[in-house]
C-alpha cells in the first residue's frame, strides 16, 4: 500500500463569482502525502509468469482514499527502465495543470532513476475517480482507484453497509510496451489482450483453470456500494451481477439521479458508484464483465467473472448462478444506458449548466490512414494498392505529440511546438452515411484549441463512418462537462438543440460518442491551463484521436495559471 502522512491545514481556495463551485473546498481540509514506487514486479496469471511495471508491487495499484477538498501530494519514484507520467483522472486541478500528468502535454516523463512530486488539488469532486500512467501504454498495469469521500461522509442516498472497489482491467501475456512499440513501428493493429480482469483476477480461464477468481462475500439484507473503475485498454464493458439489480448513484466523481438497471455500460476511463442489496436466496452468483465493441477491429472477447458468495449456514448450489449481458455489438443497449444518465441536481448537490453559449465547436471523430513512410513495410490496410499505417483524427487532424510539453511551451512562449489553428469545424458531408467519396487519409499536426477564460463552451462530438465507425469514449482533462444531448446519425443544428436536457444532464469527464452518432457537451472554460482531450481506447489515442485545449488566463492572478513548481521533469527534444 502507499505510505500516507496526514496533517490538518486551513485551505484557502481562490474563487471567481462564475466558478465558485469549481474552486470551493472545505474551510478545514487535510493534506496527505503518498509515496509511489514505480518498478518491475513479477506476476503469474494464465499459467505464465511475466515481469511488468507496477506501483508499490501491486496490480491494480494502491487505493487512495481522501475527502472532498483535500490536498494530496504524490512523490513518484521512477525505478523503471523508461520515463513515465501519472495522471489523476477526473481531478480538475484548478489552475494547476503542472500536475495533471499526460506525457509531453503538461509535463515530460519522469525519467528512470528520478522522482517528481505532484500536487493534487481537489475541489468539487466527490465519489470515485482513478489514477493511471499516461505514457504510451503503461497504464495497462499502472493504475488504481482514487476515492473521494464526502466531507462528513453523508451520502445523498442510504448509507451503504459496506463498500467494495471493483477495477476492470486488461491482461496481456506479452510485454505491453513491446506490443505498443511494434504497432507503432508497423502501423498495424496492436495485439489484443489475452484476458479481462476484475481486481487483477482473470477468473477461472478455460485455458488455464487455476481458480484465480475474485470473490466478494455478502450478508443477506445488507447493501453494498461498488466503486467501479474501467481501466480496460481497448474495450468498453457491460457489467452485471446475476439476479441482482444495480442502482447507479454516482459517476466520474459526481452524483447521478438513481438509475436502477440489470446492466451497466462502462467505457474505459469512466468510474461508477453503484448500489446493490444482497436480497436473493443465499448461494453463489457471478459478477460478470463482458466487452462491448461495435467496430470492425479485432477485440478481446473474453469474459471476466467474479463470484458473489452469501455468508451463512447453507448448502450452496453446485452451479454458480450466471447471467446474460448484452451481446458484444449490442449498440442499442449501450446507447440506451448512456442516454438514460442524469445528474442528481439537488439543492445540496447543484449543477450549473451553461445556457448562453459564447463558443460553439464542432469536432468530427474518424479512424483514418496515413501513407506508409518511404522504405518501410507497413501493416495498415491497403488503400488503392498502397501500403498505409493506421491513424485517427479529430476534424481530420491526427495529433502529433511534441518532444517538448505543450504546457511548458505555452507558459514560456517557446515557438514551433504547437500551432493555434485547430479547425473549428470540418467541411460538411454526410458524416454517418455514404462516405465513399471522402478520403480515408488524414494529416498529422500539433494543433490546439484556444479558449478565453470564462467562455461558455458547447462542443458537438460527431462520429463518422470513415474507415470504421464505432463508439468512442472521449475524455477531457481539467473539467467535468454536461452531456446535454446524444443522438444517432448526423447532428442537426436546427432541430437537435430543441431536445437538449438542460435541467439535469449528467456531469462527467468521459462519455461514449455512439457509433454513427453524436454527443453535445457543455462546460465553462473556468480553469486556465493546458488540458488534453482524447479517446480513452488506447489504440485510438496512440493513432492521434487527441487534441489540446488551452484556456487563457483571466483578468486576475486568482483566475490565472499558478506558477510552476520549483522542479519539473526535464524535456529531451530530439
Amino acid at each position: 500500500m502507499a505510505k500516507s502522512i496526514t496533517v490538518k491545514l486551513g485551505f484557502l481556495c481562490f474563487v471567481f463569482l462564475d466558478v465558485l463551485l469549481l474552486f470551493m473546498a472545505d474551510d478545514q481540509c487535510k493534506v496527505h502525502h503518498y509515496e509511489f514506487f514505480l518498478k518491475e514486479t513479477n506476476f503469474t496469471k494464465l499459467c505464465r509468469t511475466k515481469t511488468m511495471l507496477t506501483v508499490n508491487d501491486s496490480f491494480p495499484g494502491p487505493v487512495i482514499t481522501v475527502h472532498k477538498g483535500d490536498l494530496v501530494y504524490f512523490n513518484i519514484h521512477n525505478q523503471a527502465k523508461y520515463g513515465v507520467t501519472i495522471h489523476w483522472h477526473g481531478v480538475k486541478q484548478p489552475r494547476n495543470p503542472w500536475s495533471d500528468g499526460p506525457e509531453n502535454i503538461t509535463q515530460c516523463p519522469i525519467q528512470a532513476g528520478t522522482n517528481f512530486t505532484q500536487e493534487i488539488i481537489l475541489s468539487d469532486e466527490e465519489g470515485t475517480l482513478w489514477w493511471h500512467a499516461h505514457s504510451d501504454w503503461s497504464r495497462a498495469t499502472v493504475h488504481g482507484a482514487f476515492v473521494i469521500l464526502p466531507p462528513h461522509v453523508n451520502y445523498p442516498f442510504p448509507t451503504p453497509d459496506f463498500q467494495q472497489i471493483i477495477v476492470l482491467g486488461s491482461w496481456y501475456r506479452g510485454d505491453v510496451m513491446a506490443i505498443y512499440e511494434e504497432a507503432i513501428e508497423t502501423g498495424g493493429n496492436p495485439n489484443i489482450s489475452d484476458a479481462h480482469t476484475i481486481n487483477g483476477f482473470t477468473g477461472n480461464s478455460t485455458d488455464c483453470p487455476t481458480g484465480e477468481t475474485f470473490r466478494m462475500k455478502v450478508t443477506s439484507g445488507k447493501t453494498y456500494l461498488l466503486r467501479i473503475v474501467n481501466a480496460v485498454m481497448n474495450e468498453e464493458q457491460f457489467f452485471g451481477i446475476a439476479k441482482h439489480n444495480l442502482t447507479l448513484v454516482g459517476m466520474d466523481g459526481a452524483y447521478t439521479q438513481p438509475l436502477t438497471t440489470n446492466y451497466l455500460m462502462v467505457t474505459p476511463g469512466q468510474t461508477m458508484d453503484v448500489l446493490f442489496t444482497a436480497n436473493q436466496t443465499p448461494t453463489r452468483y457471478y459478477m460478470v464483465s463482458t466487452p462491448f465493441s461495435d467496430g470492425f477491429a479485432e477485440v478481446d472477447n473474453t469474459t471476466a467473472k467474479g463470484i458473489i458468495e452469501y455468508l451463512g449456514d447453507y448448502t450452496p448450489s453446485s452451479t454458480i448462478i450466471s447471467l446474460n449481458l448484452p451481446e458484444l455489438n449490442n449498440t442499442t443497449a449501450a446507447f440506451h444506458f448512456t442516454a438514460a444518465l442524469k445528474s442528481l441536481a439537488t439543492s445540496e448537490h447543484p449543477i450549473n449548466v451553461p445556457k448562453d453559449i459564447t463558443r460553439h465547436i464542432f469536432i468530427a471523430i474518424s479512424l483514418n490512414v496515413l501513407p506508409c513512410p518511404t522504405g518501410k513495410f507497413c501493416k495498415g490496410p491497403s488503400v488503392d494498392d498502397n501500403q498505409t499505417i493506421l491513424a485517427a483524427s479529430l476534424n481530420n487532424v491526427s495529433f502529433s505529440t511534441p518532444k517538448v510539453d505543450i504546457l511548458e511551451a505555452y507558459y514560456r512562449n517557446i515557438n514551433n511546438i504547437y500551432t493555434e489553428d485547430f479547425p473549428n469545424s470540418l467541411e460538411v458531408f454526410n458524416y454517418t452515411g455514404d462516405v465513399t467519396n471522402i478520403s480515408q487519409y488524414t494529416t498529422r499536426g500539433t494543433k490546439v484549441i484556444m479558449l478565453n477564460y470564462g467562455e461558455a463552451v458547447e462542443i458537438v462530438l460527431q462520429g463518422t463512418a470513415i474507415f470504421s465507425p464505432e463508439n468512442h469514449p472521449m475524455h477531457l482533462h481539467g473539467f467535468s462537462f454536461y452531456v446535454v444531448g446524444i443522438g444517432s446519425g448526423n447532428f442537426d443544428n436546427s432541430s437537435n438543440p430543441h431536445h437538449y436536457n438542460l435541467e439535469n444532464p449528467p456531469r462527467v469527464n468521459t462519455i461514449g460518442v455512439p457509433k454513427s452518432g453524436w454527443v453535445a457537451i457543455r462546460f465553462f472554460a473556468n480553469n486556465p491551463g493546458v488540458w488534453f482531450m482524447h479517446c480513452h481506447l488506447e489504440r485510438h489515442a496512440s493513432w492521434g484521436m487527441d487534441t489540446v485545449f488551452i484556456v487563457k488566463n483571466g483578468c486576475t492572478p486568482q483566475t490565472s495559471i499558478r506558477k510552476p513548481p520549483a522542479y519539473m521533469p526535464p524535456c529531451f527534444a530530439s
